[in-house]
């Protein structure tokens, strides 16, 4: 007769030989985009459609990424970035990110472009607690924390702009008459906000008309004769780089001479003055951060010098004098400091808190005085630009870097 006891043992045993893997399948499961070998990011990015000019921004931050994996990548694993056509339209948008969330798995998507097409999935991708970092945009909507903890903006926020603006308006021609073109989403309405509550402070710079576009205008023509028409002798301008140009070239054109600002974001030598015509947009005055690759003022810089062999070396194809292939490769350099911060095992959550507490990293081609520094009370990347004015060649500093924040 065999003892119960003796058979409970066998039992176990049993159970221990057929079900070895008892233990494995207990253990956590691992991280959506982190294998052993890699680190799977995504980026949707307009490589069609109106702006497909910024298509810069994902090759160069693609060539970023090979060249560190040709050195170890990051703890020991390769970053694979995927990067798929969202055409600038938030519908086509949406269905990029369901593909690299759900079919791809990706850890985050970070860079994106644009204020409606960000907008159209800040809320999935927050319900989904997938990070959707360094968004080039600076509107409000993406700086809420309470809201959307795992949405950061990249750019320095459109009112703050605005604000800057208004001071240097105030301190050059305090009787100013303001004409404000601006682009017809939250890019154009943030800058006039923070551009009316900068001019609040005071009484006698004034806004006297104002004028909208859409993105997919084919001119800005009639906009521009209107605001001629309003007396104005200072334009402010919120737009993408095409239409900047556009704007520039018929001010010009029509005999009007206003003072002009530009905001950050369409301030390009290549994609805006150049086009505009240099001797068109010489005396703009705009926000900068990074330097300006072919500027002669630069041609020395060591930083310079490393970011024009990498384009060279992984990204031939790249025109170097076109300055938003720079913010490709500054905010790959972010993404690679955040998932560095985010330890050796990364998960969607120390990522996300790693994006929302930067203290001034060291990152490659920032102008001095230009910092990156957020917290869930700002959580906007840019904590610092630097005003500047085109002289017709290059991008002169106009005084110090000013507190965005």
């Amino acid at each position: 007769m065999v003892h119960p006891l003796s058979r409970r043992t066998a039992l176990a045993a049993g159970l221990a030989t057929l079900c070895p893997s008892l233990p494995a399948l207990a253990q956590k499961k691992p991280e959506a985009g982190v294998s052993d070998a890699e680190i799977v990011l995504g980026m949707p990015m307009p490589l069609s459609g109106p702006v497909s000019g910024y298509s810069v921004v994902g090759k160069v931050a693609e060539a970023y990424f090979k060249k560190l994996n040709e050195q170890g990548g990051i703890h020991g694993r390769k970053v694979r970035l995927l990067i798929y056509d969202d055409q600038y339209s938030p519908p086509k948008t949406v269905e990029v990110a369901r593909r690299l969330v759900e079919e791809d798995q990706v850890l985050a998507i970070f860079g994106n472009l644009g204020t409606a097409p960000n907008m159209a999935i800040q809320r999935y991708m927050n319900a989904k607690k997938v990070p959707q970092l360094f968004v080039q945009s600076g509107a409000s909507q993406f700086d809420d924390a309470a809201r959307y903890p795992w949405t950061v903006p990249f750019l320095g926020s459109y009112q703050g702009e605005g604000r800057v603006f208004a001071r240097h308006i105030i301190d050059n021609r305090p009787d100013a008459k303001i004409a404000v073109l601006m682009q017809n989403d939250d890019l154009g309405r943030e800058v006039l906000k923070g551009l009316q509550e900068g001019l609040s402070k005071q009484g006698k710079a004034r806004i006297v008309a104002q004028a909208t576009f859409e993105v997919t205008d084919p001119t800005v023509d009639s906009q521009v004769v209107q605001l001629k028409s309003s007396g104005a002798d200072v334009l402010v301008m919120a737009a993408t780089a095409r239409t900047a140009a556009q704007a520039i070239r018929k001010v010009a054109d029509v005999g009007w001479t206003p003072d002009r600002y530009l905001n950050f974001a369409a301030a390009s030598v290549k994609m805006a003055f150049e086009p505009a015509g240099a001797d068109k947009a010489k005396g703009v005055v705009a926000l900068a951060v990074y330097k300006e690759p072919m500027s002669p003022r630069w041609s020395r810089d060591p930083e310079v010098l490393e970011y024009l062999e990498l384009l060279k070396t992984h990204a031939s194809g790249v025109d170097p004098s076109n300055g938003s292939g720079v913010s490709g490769y500054i905010v790959a350099q972010l993404m690679a400091h955040v998932l560095r911060e985010a330890g050796a095992n990364p998960t969607r959550e120390s990522v996300r808190v790693a994006a929302s507490t930067l203290k001034s990293p060291r990152i490659s081609m920032l102008l001095p005085g230009v910092a990156m520094a957020n917290s869930a009370a700002d959580l906007h990347a840019y904590a610092s630009m630097q005003p500047v004015r085109f002289n017709g060649v290059d991008l002169d500093p106009v005084g110090p870097a000013l507190n965005m924040k």
